[in-house]
């Protein structure tokens, strides 16, 4: 006997979204009320008890940069097959590659002057 599909299992299309259109969505009414709200809480009032504390190694390595682009990259199959080997996303892992190289050619560079 066959299986009864019920509306509630079906599966939905999926559905592209640009990575622009999220960035850019306009916060809710609701969203731009709650950070005014906190923009005027005083620190003391804010709870930070169910946030573990970071370690002094975590807080050295945090960065953000302030701007980040989206750029689509062609690899080589062995290249991808490495990058997917350091357990983090290969994006992430290029952008640290990249960045370490980019610190010591500067390095590199201020020696020779």
């Amino acid at each position: 006997m066959a299986k009864k599909s019920f509306v509630s299992s079906q599966r939905e299309k999926p559905v592209r979204v640009k990575v622009e259109d999220i960035f850019d969505k306009p916060l809710t009414k609701r969203q731009r009320q709650d950070l005014a709200d906190l923009k005027t809480r005083p620190e003391r009032k804010i709870d930070y008890s169910d946030i573990p504390p970071l370690s002094g190694k975590q807080l050295a390595s945090a960065f953000r940069p302030i701007d980040k682009h989206f750029l689509l990259v062609r690899l080589d199959r062995d290249v991808m097959q490495w990058l997917n080997k350091s357990g983090e996303s290969y994006s992430a892992h290029i952008n640290r590659t990249l960045r370490s190289e980019m610190r010591a050619g500067v390095s590199t560079e201020s020696r020779r002057g």
